[in-house]
């Protein structure tokens, strides 16, 4: 694998601490904290410029609080604007492109202009091979995000940059948290999408997998042949377990598609059509009367929900 350095004086230069302030203000500009950047911008990216190339850059004191989801709670750590939120930007308006050059084309979460109904449509595109997609295997990490092995990050982070002062300042990063990286960083999404793609490319290349499919540690494979599927499912949970020290969630399936459809990126799969997930719908439906509703117009778009729509563009 090909290391990159030079890196860190670029993180640095002015342009683009002020690029990272603009774009961590999208959508924020009316907090507080960001109004605060915005009334003495030149100091502040000078205090943070100085930071960086002293390396005395320590991670401010996270806010945790627990985010209910479903039937799912997640601890969310949040750091303040300045300087924390700007340097991670920072960071990754710079390597964020060396991260994508690992990639597989189809791993989704956290790369740029290949997110959700990216995947949405490789999905479709896999289906319509009915032959060779009649099973589903899915699977995915129990708490994925702290169980993350710092050390292996590390190691695997340190193959791909040989810069040690830009290794240094996300070695910093990662060990603010005492294990796993943290649901709410930005630069958390990157390092966890990152952590899998040996997997990615050892399910691509090793066991030649064509009809694979990751959205961080949610992995869906579609076969012709059922047993074939449970020998991936041994072999990753051996994969996850010797080379991540990752633990496989218990609630693993395999399951004919054309009987139960994929539960997948937040849509229900089928052969012949795609459904909205119920509880994306149920939340839908909830909301459609309030006066600043969330727009749902990207979701309905991808699914074969055409009353659904029209209850949604009449209201």
């Amino acid at each position: 694998m090909r290391r990159y350095g030079f890196l860190f004086q670029e993180i640095c230069s002015r342009d683009n601490l002020y690029k990272a302030h603009c774009n961590a203000r999208k959508g924020k500009t009316n907090r507080t904290e960001v109004k605060a950047v915005d009334d003495d911008l030149n100091w502040c990216i000078s205090v943070i410029q100085e930071m960086l190339l002293t390396e005395t850059h320590e991670v401010s004191e996270y806010t945790v609080f627990k985010k209910h989801d479903g039937n799912k709670t997640r601890e969310i750590y949040k750091l303040p604007y300045f300087p924390d939120r700007i340097i991670q930007w920072a960071i990754l308006q710079v390597i964020g492109k060396y991260f994508d050059k690992r990639f597989i084309y189809d791993t989704y979460s956290s790369i740029k202009g290949r997110g959700i109904h990216f995947g949405v449509q490789r999905v479709k595109n896999s289906l319509k091979d009915r032959e060779n997609t009649k099973y589903c295997l899915k699977m995915d990490v129990r708490k994925y995000y702290p169980s993350i092995d710092q050390s292996i990050l590390k190691q695997k982070l340190w193959q791909l940059f040989k810069d040690i002062a830009l290794l240094d300042l996300l070695f910093t990063i990662i060990n603010s948290t005492k294990y796993g990286v943290p649901i709410g960083n930005y630069l958390s999404q990157y390092f966890a999408n990152y952590y899998l793609s040996d997997y990615d490319h050892w399910m691509k290349e090793r066991h030649r997998e064509k009809y694979y499919h990751r959205y961080m540690d949610d992995v869906c494979i579609l076969h012709k042949n059922k047993n074939r599927l449970h020998y991936l499912r041994r072999e990753t949970n051996w994969y996850w377990k010797e080379k991540l020290n990752l633990e496989m969630k218990a609630n693993w399936q395999i399951f004919p598609v054309a009987n139960r459809g994929i539960d997948f990126l937040g849509y229900r799969f089928y052969h012949d059509k795609t459904m909205l997930r119920k509880r994306i719908k149920t939340k839908m439906k909830k909301k459609i009367n309030r006066k600043n509703k969330p727009s749902y117009r990207g979701w309905l778009k991808w699914c074969d929900c055409c009353k659904l729509s029209e209850i949604y563009l009449r209201e």
